[in-house]
């Protein structure tokens, strides 16, 4: 049955994310997985933080793509710790992906921030517990105001929504009180932030956010 063999998938994911969760919380760092589609700017967000938290965390990052490496080469060039995973077609990173790949990082405990940045994809992330300690979810304007409802689950599982590329709202019809009402409609507990990482406006309220939750 298909619904056994994905439940065997999800429980033996679970089982290796709570080995990650076991060694994050012994090396005393924080692991966060970043979600959202290709284009709402994830890694452009990762620049940002990335430049705001250095003087303050050790930070290493995890890119996830199906193919290339100009994510990586990106974030390496801000001279940070990174290691990059290609699925080869798989929509999303799993566990045992990431506990695979701690070994090409630095000790575990001569971090402060791990940060994961997932496969461009707004369902299969949100499903697959990789050991973090929370999931954020990076939504752009460009996207539309009903990204929400329709993928739901990403926004239940996120503890953060950071809308991107604010920037662009007066060029585009995309309502983001409506972003905004939906996505707390499935999530009241949900952290909002409007950021562009072009100009980088509401970045230091994210970064400040970010480096509070390690506490």
């Amino acid at each position: 049955m298909q619904v056994k063999v994905v439940t065997r998938i999800l429980e033996a994911n679970d089982r290796m994310a709570e080995e990650n969760r076991r060694r994050f919380a012994e090396a005393g760092l924080l692991a966060v997985n970043i979600m959202g589609t290709p284009g709402a700017g994830k890694t452009s967000l990762l620049e940002r933080t990335i430049a705001a938290l250095k003087p303050h965390l050790r930070i290493a990052v995890i890119e996830g793509d199906l193919m290339g490496s100009d994510d990586a080469e990106r974030i390496g060039a801000l001279d940070i710790p990174v290691v990059q995973i290609n699925t080869g077609g798989a929509c999303h990173l799993d566990a045992n992906m990431i506990s695979v790949v701690l070994a090409d990082l630095p000790p575990l405990r001569e971090l402060d921030l791990l940060i994961i940045e997932n496969i461009g994809n707004l369902v299969c992330p949100a499903e697959f517990n990789l050991g973090e300690h929370m999931k954020i979810v990076v939504l752009s304007v460009t996207e539309g105001h009903d990204k929400p409802l329709k993928y739901p689950i990403m926004f239940q599982e996120s503890k953060a929504m950071v809308l991107n590329k604010v920037d662009l709202l007066p060029y585009v019809d995309t309502d983001v009180e409506k972003v905004r009402r939906d996505a707390l409609s499935l999530n009241p507990r949900l952290k909002l932030f409007e950021v562009s990482c072009r100009t980088g406006s509401g970045i230091d309220e994210w970064a400040r956010w970010l480096r509070a939750s390690r506490s």
